[in-house]
């Protein structure tokens, strides 16, 4: 253990934490070189150096590939997490030296992605035109790995309390209800009074099966006295939904504010069907302690100014 704690505190440098890194990707020594711009015998090199400093085996080596031993998947993700504080001290000292804001790195459910967090990106370029913002879009799952490794500086969506934990910090902003959207032409726009009948007999896209809201859209269904619909395709992802709403004359359901926006935009209609889904507040979350950019600090205020926006929006039945 000494020995261990020697090497981490000095021994070891950051060329040898991109390389378990890389490895962990890529899990193939001539991919891992070729990522690194090195020879494939100077990968076996280094590996073997880390390994011989730490007196562990970090990856099993076979004809299939690289995989790593549980004490490499250990070390893997100390690497992630000391070469996402490595970017994002570099970052924010050449965001000082150049008088920009410098990069946030942001995780963005679809809720909250084309109105709450591009109103926030909008505003924060109005404040300092040479921020930038990293964005990657995907569900909790995905996202809460990358924020506890610091891959992220902080997400906004829905906060689901399944996923609460000592170590978030989350930050409720606004209550965003879900709308059941179809393409525009779609015939069931044009029916007077739709409703979860005309739903359960069509092609519908619906949430995974592990998010809560599909289980809280199938609970609708049976309320209604209905079996929810068998012609089905399962998505988190916006432009999959969007794609099978146009492609197979699907209902979606999408947060109020997305479903407005998109058709503003003349993409979709949203039906005046009633969903009566209880739904946890879009806001935000950031990890226990961990202090923000002062670029993260500009975007989190942006984010508030913005949600404060929607809820004036929403109270006063303005469209968006």
């Amino acid at each position: 253990m000494t020995q261990i704690d020697r090497v981490l505190r000095s021994n070891i440098k950051l060329r040898h934490l991109q390389l378990v890194v890389a490895l962990d990707q890529f899990r193939h020594l001539g991919r891992t070189a070729e990522f690194l711009s090195v020879s494939q015998p100077a990968v076996s090199r280094m590996l073997t150096e880390v390994e011989a400093m730490l007196d562990l085996t970090l990856f099993d080596r076979s004809t299939r590939g690289t995989e790593p031993t549980a004490s490499g998947q250990a070390i893997v993700r100390f690497a992630r997490s000391v070469l996402a504080e490595y970017e994002s001290t570099r970052d924010e000292i050449a965001a000082v030296a150049s008088g920009a804001a410098g990069r946030t790195r942001v995780g963005s459910m679809v809720v909250a992605m084309p109105v709450l967090l591009a109103g926030a990106v909008k505003l924060l370029k109005q404040r300092s035109a040479l921020a930038t913002v990293l964005v990657e879009e995907g569900d909790l799952t995905h996202l809460l790995p990358k924020l506890r490794l610091g891959e992220l500086d902080l997400i906004v969506g829905r906060l689901e309390p399944g996923y609460a934990a000592p170590d978030l910090v989350t930050e409720p902003l606004f209550n965003e209800p879900m709308v059941v959207v179809v393409k525009r032409g779609h015939a069931l726009a044009r029916k007077r009074k739709p409703g979860w009948s005309d739903l359960a007999a069509m092609p519908c896209v619906l949430p995974p099966p592990w998010a809560s809201l599909r289980v809280k859209i199938e609970q609708t269904f049976f309320r209604h006295g209905l079996n929810p619909p068998h012609d089905i395709i399962e998505t988190s992802s916006f432009l999959a939904l969007s794609t099978f709403v146009q492609e197979l004359e699907a209902a979606g359901f999408l947060a109020r504010s997305v479903g407005l926006h998109f058709q503003k935009e003349g993409l979709i209609t949203v039906l005046p069907i009633d969903v009566p889904i209880e739904l946890p507040p879009i806001g935000l979350i950031t990890v226990r302690g961990r202090r923000l950019t002062p670029g993260g600090e500009q975007l989190m205020a942006c984010l508030r100014l913005t949600a404060d926006s929607e809820k004036e929006k929403a109270r006063t039945g303005r469209a968006l």
